[in-house]
């Protein structure tokens, strides 16, 4: 795993590092842009106390750059912590190739998310939806075809003690002493006219380990997806089918984000199934999308003590100038942040389904 830089240093080598200089990522002026949002939130829970309309989130952003140089880095500050969710330098070689370096999302599945929702999908709990961990990635485009190729060296915080994090990544518990180590990651996706649309068709996949930490031991870390997308006049379908494989024993593992350990299945497959349409501008709307958003996990072999979790999200987004505003049903079943102790697991209890509704408005500056 420690070789994988190298593997992508060698495939740099094989790229023309000159390009004609009206190409865009190579003449780009310099530039310092900040900003950043601020988000507040309502909840109502049909398994607990409504949550009142607060402040959710504060959020800085910086973005600079010059010529094929650019760097980008954003820090969140929430109700009782505060953490990082990107901070990376890029380097354009040409249009079609980039090298990324730093605290970025991982290539993997459909980009940038599986879902329309505030709330992501099931995929964004397992650490497998909109992560971001510190690592070198290397993109390159040829015709319609787009490669990721990327080698990550844990999560973000470089600990599983640390709960307080925007991304899931593995927790270390007292009971599940473990945290990420390295990780080599593989994304393919074509583009294709199809049906008067645009399709997207693409397969991922990572190899890695997560080590305990108390016997120090390391064990396998495997992950894979085939994933599409199709966009016409507005309308905007997702099918995704992923995998992951946590070769601990036992069968499960636990994760944390938002000051919150909690367990899963340590094997399981995760399909979604999203649609969306936008509405265009609207009255005084610049934008209106509304979407139903449906994901599992279906935890590997059924046995005692595990057992199948849903999320299903509908949903609209309403976009007027700096205004982007959610309004979500949840609902859930054995599913964590919707009533559920977990994801993927059976603690003895009955499975119903918890719904809660929620809203978000957010001012992005």
């Amino acid at each position: 795993m420690r070789a994988i830089p190298f593997i992508i240093a060698t495939a740099l080598a094989a790229t023309p590092l000159t390009a004609d200089a009206s190409d865009d990522g190579l003449s780009r002026a310099p530039y310092f842009d900040m900003g950043g949002a601020v988000r507040f939130n309502y909840g109502w829970l049909d398994y607990g106390p409504t949550s009142r309309l607060q402040l959710e989130l504060l959020r800085a952003d910086i973005n600079a750059g010059a010529g094929p140089f650019s760097f980008s880095a954003q820090y969140r500050w929430y109700d009782g912590f505060d953490a990082v969710h990107h901070a990376y330098a890029s380097w354009q070689f040409s249009d079609s190739t980039q090298l990324k370096a730093g605290i970025q999302q991982v290539p993997f599945g459909l980009l940038p998310t599986v879902s329309q929702s505030f709330w992501f999908g099931s995929g964004y709990y397992l650490g497998i939806e909109d992560d971001y961990d510190p690592g070198v990635v290397l993109s390159h485009r040829t015709g319609d075809t787009t490669w990721h190729l990327g080698w990550f060296s844990g999560d973000e915080y470089g600990s599983g003690a640390r709960y307080d994090r925007y991304s899931f990544d593995v927790a270390q518990t007292d009971a599940l002493p473990y945290r990420e180590r390295e990780r080599v990651h593989a994304r393919v996706e074509r583009s294709r006219d199809w049906a008067g649309g645009e399709l997207l068709v693409g397969a991922s996949g990572f190899a890695g380990k997560v080590q305990n930490t108390q016997t120090r031991r390391h064990h396998g870390h495997q992950g894979a997806a085939v994933h599409a997308q199709w966009k016409r006049d507005g309308w905007t379908t997702q099918l995704q089918w992923a995998r992951y494989r946590y070769d601990v024993p036992g069968q499960r593992i636990a994760l944390s984000a938002f000051q919150a350990p909690f367990q899963i299945a340590a094997q399981a497959d995760v399909p979604s199934a999203n649609v969306a349409y936008s509405f265009g501008q609207r009255g005084w709307l610049d934008d209106l999308t509304c979407y139903n958003n449906l994901s599992m996990t279906r935890p590997v072999g059924h046995s005692v003590g595990i057992r199948d979790s849903w999320q299903n999200v509908t949903g609209c987004s309403l976009q007027k100038g700096i205004m982007l505003t959610y309004v979500d049903w949840i609902a859930g079943r054995n599913m964590w942040f919707a009533g559920g102790d977990g994801i993927g697991i059976n603690d003895g209890g009955p499975s119903r389904w918890h719904s809660r509704l929620n809203l978000n408005i957010g001012f992005y500056f």
